[in-house]
């Protein structure tokens, strides 16, 4: 990569690191708060957690189409203002009402589309996927900061402390946008990073693709319930202090990253991905299964923790791959923007149905419920079909191959390992899936300007 894609890979991964940590510290405690916050119940704090999600699920496609009009930057900007917005009301009250509206403003300033879009403005396309991938990295590195910091500041300020410090980060980020983050020249429409309109309805009709809507909605109900309830676990039952939580939130997630690395390597390398995805998902139902019966035991709880989070870990970063080898190369950025999309909604019912459950059925009735939408995660999982181990492969085409599309896409699907093409002509690219075993790349280096 030149200076300009390092500078946006790091750039942008630590505006996205400081807006997701931001969310993140809330999880694990909020739920500690219930009696701190007049009205609340544990059905209002899990709609508390979630309506985030409903709210980042509202907006993230709308705000990323509105990027392609009037730009990438002032969208970033406009919603990290809003989410700063939200956390200063969130801050401002100790009326668990007020801190829903907060949390719903937080929500609303949906900016993930936006900021993918942007960094493909900012990046050749054969180092796009090096700037995604390093973006995708900040997403895991905010979560585990989050789950040490965020319960040492709910100690130290409260959970009015926990929201400045997010309004803070929002700041940070707007500062990023400004100063750090480079302006691209051209705003373009990107089949492989940004939503476009007419592939929506398409990318909705394509069964495969459903599931992994699904799948992804699932685990992040999952995700979400299970925080509504272990916080108070480990207060009330084990006896630890909010400050001392991070001391099993670290060691967890790290074991399970350690295992759950192997896991990814064996699925992508040996193409296993169906069967080592079918095992994660075994892991989050035996973890469901062992919180239920054992959910005060403090070593049955550790170890059922550890295997969701094996099973979280994998799915979490094995489903983006699965999305886009399930979808066609035209339309893989709107299938990546539904299926985000789905992921916050999973978000907002996991907060939702885990305090309803938790309020009526206690801290096992949300374990049961949660080992049964793992089920339903298993169901799903297979119904998928075995998928190509194709890659997606992007160039940038010579400028003569461009006044015959048609011909140049025919030309290109002679070349021996390319499955699919699509012509941008507005972007002078071919976006192109590939088996990369049998790709003839001096072929393919031909169409290439930049080779």
């Amino acid at each position: 990569m030149n200076s300009l894609e390092i500078r946006t890979a790091f750039s942008l991964s630590a505006v996205f690191a400081v807006r997701m940590l931001g969310l993140f510290m809330v999880l694990p405690i909020l739920p500690l708060f219930t009696e701190n916050l007049e009205h609340a119940t544990p059905f209002l704090i899990g709609l508390a957690i979630g309506i985030y999600g409903l709210m980042q699920a509202v907006f993230q496609i709308p705000l990323g189409l509105l990027s392609d009009k009037i730009g990438r930057k002032p969208v970033i900007i406009g919603g990290l203002i809003v989410f700063a917005i939200g956390s200063i009301v969130a801050a401002s009250s100790d009326n668990i009402y007020i801190v829903l509206i907060g949390r719903a403003i937080q929500g609303s300033g949906a900016i993930a589309a936006t900021t993918m879009a942007l960094a493909a403005d900012l990046t050749r396309e054969d180092h796009r996927a090096k700037v995604m991938g390093f973006i995708g990295m900040s997403i895991g590195i905010a979560f585990a900061v989050a789950m040490v910091v965020g319960p040492i500041i709910s100690h130290l300020a409260g959970l009015s402390g926990v929201f400045w410090t997010t309004a803070l980060l929002a700041c940070m980020g707007i500062a990023l946008i400004l100063f750090a983050v480079p302006t691209p020249k051209h705003t373009k429409l990107h089949r492989d990073a940004g939503v476009m309109s007419d592939y929506i309805k398409p990318v909705l009709q394509q069964s495969t693709l459903l599931r992994m809507n699904a799948s992804v909605f699932i685990l992040h109900l999952l995700m979400t319930a299970n925080f509504s309830v272990l916080p108070l676990i480990f207060r009330d039952h084990l006896k630890l202090e909010s400050a001392q939580h991070w001391k099993i939130y670290l060691p967890i997630l790290v074991a399970s990253l350690l295992f759950s690395l192997p896991m990814i390597i064996i699925s992508e390398k040996y193409r296993k991905i169906k069967t080592v995805f079918i095992i994660a998902v075994l892991l989050l139902i035996i973890s469901q299964i062992v919180l239920a019966l054992f959910p005060f035991s403090f070593y049955p709880l550790l170890g059922a923790f550890l295997l969701f989070f094996i099973g979280f870990n994998f799915l979490e970063a094995v489903q983006p791959s699965l999305v886009a080898k399930y979808s066609d190369v035209n339309n893989k950025g709107t299938a990546m923007g539904v299926y985000s999309t789905s992921q916050f909604l999973g978000i907002f019912v996991g907060g939702m149905i885990g305090g309803f459950v938790l309020q009526n059925w206690g801290i096992s009735g949300v374990f049961i419920f949660s080992a049964l939408m793992a089920v339903l995660l298993l169901v799903v999982a297979i119904g998928l079909p075995q998928p190509d181990f194709f890659k997606n492969q992007l160039i940038k085409l010579k400028t003569n191959l461009l006044a015959e599309p048609q011909k140049t896409q025919q030309q290109l699907l002679e070349i021996n390992g390319i499955k699919q093409v699509a012509i941008s002509l507005d972007e002078g690219v071919a976006y192109l899936k590939v088996d990369k075993n049998l790709l003839d790349q001096k072929q393919l280096d031909k169409f290439n300007m930049l080779k």
